[in-house]
C-alpha cells in the first residue's frame, strides 16, 4: 500500500506565465461554453508535471468563484436559468463527495501514476464520446442551413418533457415548461462525480442539459456556471481537508480565469449556437489527443508495460506539452475570433439604423 503524500511542483516565472495563460483561455472556454474550461485547466497542469490528483484539487478550488463571476455575467443576458442550475447542483454534491472518495482511494493505493493514468484515461473517453457527437451535431447543423433557425430538441428531451409524475413537476424558463426533477438528479450525480473525479463537468452537464433536458445551447452553457459554483465550492472544501490543494495554482489559473471568463461571457452574445457546439468539440478533440500521449508513460510507471526508455518518455511528454499548447491556441482564436466578427456585424447593424435617421434630418 502506497503511503498517500501529495508533492506539489516547484513554480518558476515561466510555469507561471503559461499557468497564468492556461487560465486565461480556461476562463474564455468557461464564459463561452459554460463548461468551467476544465478540460482545459486539469491537463494545462498535468502537462508541467503536477499530480493529477493536485490538478484536479486545485482546479476544483479555482472553480467557483471562476464560475460565480461567469454566471453573474451571463445572468445579465437573461441566459441563466437559475433554478435548474440549483436542482441540478444538488445532486451533483453527491456526486461530488462520491467521486472524492474515488479518486482519494486510487491515490492511496497506486500513487501519483496511478491517479494520473486514471484522470488520464477519463479524459480520452469522456472528451472522445462527447467531443465526436457534439462536433457532429454542430456541421450538421450548420450544413442543413439551420444555424438560424431554433434549435430543436431531441426524441428523449421531448418524452422527458411529456412525462407527467405527479408531486415532482417543477417549471424551468429555459425548458419553457416543467418536468420532473427526477430526471435531473441522475445528470447532476454523473456531472458531480466526474467533477471530483477529474474536473470536469461542464462538458456532460452542458450536452445533459443540451440534448436530454432540451434546453438551448446557450441556456445550458450559462446554466452550468451555477452547478460549477456549487460543486467547486464543496469539492474544493472536501480536497483542502486531505491536503490536496495548491493555492499557489489555484490563485495563478484564477488570475487569468477571472479576465477571460468575461471575454467568453459577452462572446455568447455575438455568436450562434452552432459556434458554441464547435468550440467545445474543437478543443475537447486536441486535449484527448495531449493527455492519450501519456497514458503509455504512466502504464510503464506502473509496470503494466515494459518501461520506455529515457529518450521515449521525453518525446511523449514534449509532444503532449505542444499539442496542449495548441488546443490552448486554437481556443483562444476561435473564441477571440467569433468575437470580433460578432461586434463587426453589429457596428454594421447599428450603421445601418441611424442612416434613415441622419437622412431625414437632412
Amino acid at each position: 500500500m502506497i503511503e498517500l503524500t501529495t508533492n506539489f511542483i516547484d513554480l518558476n516565472w515561466l510555469n507561471v506565465m503559461y499557468l497564468f495563460f492556461v487560465g486565461l483561455v480556461g476562463g474564455l472556454v468557461s464564459g463561452f461554453i459554460g463548461s468551467g474550461g476544465a478540460f482545459v485547466l486539469t491537463p494545462g497542469m498535468m502537462s508541467i508535471g503536477v499530480p493529477g490528483l493536485v490538478a484536479v484539487a486545485s482546479n476544483m478550488c479555482h472553480k467557483f468563484p471562476k464560475a460565480l463571476v461567469g454566471a453573474i455575467k451571463r445572468a445579465k443576458f437573461g441566459q441563466v436559468d437559475v433554478k435548474l442550475g440549483l436542482v441540478m447542483g444538488a445532486s451533483a454534491e453527491a456526486g461530488v463527495l462520491f467521486g472524492a472518495h474515488i479518486q482519494e482511494y486510487i491515490k492511496k493505493t497506486f500513487g501519483d501514476a496511478g491517479s494520473n493514468l486514471y484522470v488520464s484515461v477519463a479524459f480520452v473517453i469522456v472528451l472522445g464520446i462527447v467531443g465526436s457527437y457534439v462536433l457532429l451535431d454542430a456541421l450538421k447543423t450548420k450544413d442543413d442551413g439551420q444555424a438560424n433557425k431554433p434549435e430543436k430538441i431531441t426524441k428523449i428531451a421531448k418524452w422527458i418533457q411529456s412525462v407527467n409524475i405527479p408531486g415532482t413537476m417543477v417549471y424551468f424558463k429555459s425548458l419553457n415548461g416543467k418536468i420532473s426533477f427526477l430526471f435531473t438528479i441522475p445528470l447532476g450525480f454523473a456531472t458531480g462525480m466526474l467533477a471530483a473525479t477529474i474536473a470536469v463537468g461542464g462538458f456532460l452537464g452542458v450536452p445533459a442539459m443540451m440534448y436530454i433536458l432540451g434546453a438551448p445551447a446557450l441556456m445550458a452553457s450559462a446554466t452550468e456556471l451555477v452547478i460549477a459554483f456549487v460543486m467547486g465550492l464543496v469539492g474544493s472544501f472536501k480536497y483542502a481537508m486531505g491536503g490536496f490543494v495548491d493555492i499557489r495554482l489555484a490563485m495563478i489559473i484564477l488570475a487569468g480565469s477571472l479576465f477571460g471568463v468575461q471575454l467568453g461571457a459577452i462572446g455568447t452574445t455575438y455568436v450562434k449556437d452552432y459556434m458554441i457546439k464547435i468550440v467545445m468539440s474543437v478543443i475537447m478533440l486536441v486535449v484527448l489527443v495531449s493527455r492519450g500521449l501519456m497514458i503509455p508513460v504512466y502504464l510503464s510507471q506502473l509496470g503494466v508495460i515494459s518501461p520506455l526508455s529515457e529518450m521515449t518518455v521525453k518525446i511523449l511528454k514534449s509532444s503532449s506539452f505542444i499539442i496542449m499548447v495548441a488546443a490552448l491556441l486554437t481556443g483562444a482564436l476561435i473564441i477571440c475570433s467569433a468575437l470580433y466578427k460578432g461586434l463587426r456585424e453589429e457596428r454594421k447593424l447599428r450603421r445601418l439604423v441611424e442612416l434613415p435617421s441622419s437622412d431625414t434630418v437632412k
